[in-house]
């Protein structure tokens, strides 16, 4: 059996790095970047994007050496990605932060509105319900986080968890703020209005927790296996008859109610910039489903059917 040499170079630099003498032909990208590990401990697996270009993509920890396009010396250039923290812990932190936020503006505590108001409640029921809508989105998807997100990539970009925080914190500050404040008023159409968003949140609330399990299902634990998502015998997963990404079709869907329901600029204004992002996500999923199988449903949009 041939045996590779393997070396590693620096990206920007082209210095030489590491040499790798005598390496299984069946060994993973993965294997060979804790190889480099032990060289080199500041760089730990997550923290390593190895390419065979050092301008061009990141290898997947699952290629195999053997099947890769290089010879019996193999070439292969490092990028640091920075330091890492999992999914998970970023999730918790941004998720944890709206929850905790929006309850002190709720609670009114000191220091946010005028002294005579600290500790007291709103007369509005609008409040309160929009309280409950807001404290059960985020324990859903704390909850989600925790025990059916199955993630692809175990590590992100420590730097990613300030951009997330400032974006979900300051959002659901602002949104408190106002929802909660002793001079907002309720929507103008009233009970009606606040029932019908009420039943929007709920319904795109059970969608999403519902496309969320479907997803789940489709990756094995422990796998990064990709497969095409289908509808299942659950109703809610039928849209996926005409989009790609129905999560986040839900998700819309969910603050649209949320927005109907508090009438609230601000929040109206998350609603949009979420939309924008998660049309963004849609998109490059929808391209990728597109790349990768070649019997990809062709009725499908990424977020909206038959727009967008």
């Amino acid at each position: 059996m041939k045996h590779y040499e393997v070396e590693i170079l620096d990206a920007k630099t082209k210095d030489k790095l590491c040499f790798l003498d005598k390496v299984e032909p069946n060994a993973t990208i993965g294997e060979i970047k804790s190889m480099f590990h032990k060289s080199h401990p500041q760089w730990y697996p997550a923290r390593q994007s190895i390419r065979l270009d050092p301008k061009g993509k990141s290898l997947k920890d699952e290629d195999v050496l053997q099947h890769l396009p290089v010879g019996t010396t193999a070439t292969f250039y490092f990028r640091d990605l920075g330091a890492q923290i999992s999914w998970v812990t970023v999730f918790l932190t941004e998720y944890a932060g709206p929850l905790l936020i929006y309850l002190m503006f709720y609670f009114r505590v000191p220091f946010i509105y005028a002294p005579k108001y600290d500790f007291t409640t709103s007369k509005h029921w609008v409040v309160h319900l929009a309280c409950m809508c807001h404290s059960f989105h985020y324990v859903k998807r704390l909850l989600e986080t925790l025990f059916v997100h199955r993630f692809s990539h175990g590590t992100m970009p420590l730097r990613n968890i300030f951009k997330n925080c400032t974006y979900y914190w300051g959002f659901a500050a602002w949104m408190a703020y106002y929802i909660n404040h002793p001079l907002y008023t309720p929507p103008i159409y009233g009970e009606q209005q606040i029932r019908l968003a009420l039943i929007v949140f709920l319904f795109c609330q059970i969608g999403n927790f519902s496309i969320h399990i479907a997803l789940r299902n489709l990756r094995p634990p422990g796998s990064k296996t990709r497969k095409i998502p289908y509808p299942t015998k659950n109703p809610f997963t039928w849209i996926f008859l005409l989009v790609s990404c129905p999560n986040y079709t839900y998700e819309l869907g969910s603050w649209l109610g949320f927005t109907l329901m508090t009438q609230c600029l601000p929040v109206a204004a998350f609603t949009l910039v979420g939309f924008i992002q998660m049309t963004v996500w849609a998109k490059g999923k929808h391209r990728s489903y597109l790349k990768e199988f070649r019997d990809y449903p062709t009725l499908r949009s990424p977020i909206l059917p038959f727009i967008l």
